[in-house]
């Protein structure tokens, strides 16, 4: 899990609007291509490029330079579905759904991406990286979280119409929104109305 301050992902409200989302951990980016139900309608996952592209905005460094097949990009959207479904549960203190966790583990156990030393001193990925080695880093990142310190902070955003899920390593333990520009936001003119109301 990597919880730096300054990683996230730019994404857009269904009006179009660009905000900043940070979800704290690399297997809770993933969560934002899509996932199981009604959130399929929001899949982004349908070819290898699209796995790629989501490598790309994601909060692994330096971006691996991947191949891809179409069966790993099946077994990316496998993943994401399941682990969508065991985070959920675990936010509202549910059992997990049966499989979810085996194939969690399953992926898990995979070879993961390999860093190494450059000869230019930076850091890289060893050898060829393949769509495989980034769904078990997706998959032992979520073993990471879940299992981890911040394992009671992983929340959904308080906003009723927003799905997001984050952890919160903010050090008071207090984070309510996905985004203080977006949903935050949203929650303060709301509130802001409603005073306004009330007083006229």
């Amino acid at each position: 899990m990597d919880s730096s301050a300054t990683r996230g992902l730019t994404l857009h409200s269904h009006t179009g609007v660009a905000y900043r989302f940070d979800p704290g951990a690399l297997c809770l980016e993933l969560l934002t291509t899509g996932g199981p139900g009604p959130f399929r309608r929001y899949e982004v996952l349908h070819e290898p490029a699209d796995l790629a592209a989501w490598a790309d905005r994601s909060r692994l460094t330096p971006t691996p330079v991947l191949e891809i097949s179409e069966a790993e990009v099946a077994d990316a959207r496998r993943l994401r579905d399941a682990l969508f479904r065991v985070v959920v549960a675990h936010t509202r203190g549910e059992p997990n759904p049966p499989g979810d966790l085996e194939t969690i583990n399953e992926a898990a156990a995979r070879p993961d991406l390999a860093p190494a030393i450059a000869p230019t001193g930076q850091r890289q990925w060893a050898g060829t990286p393949t769509g495989t080695h980034l769904v078990a880093a997706v998959a032992r990142d979520a073993v990471e979280l879940l299992t981890g310190p911040f394992a009671h902070r992983v929340r959904t955003c308080a906003a009723e119409d927003c799905h997001l899920v984050y952890v919160d390593t903010s050090r008071p333990g207090r984070r309510r929104w996905c985004s203080m520009e977006h949903c935050g936001n949203r929650h303060k003119v709301r509130a802001l109305r409603a005073r306004n109301s009330e007083e006229g």
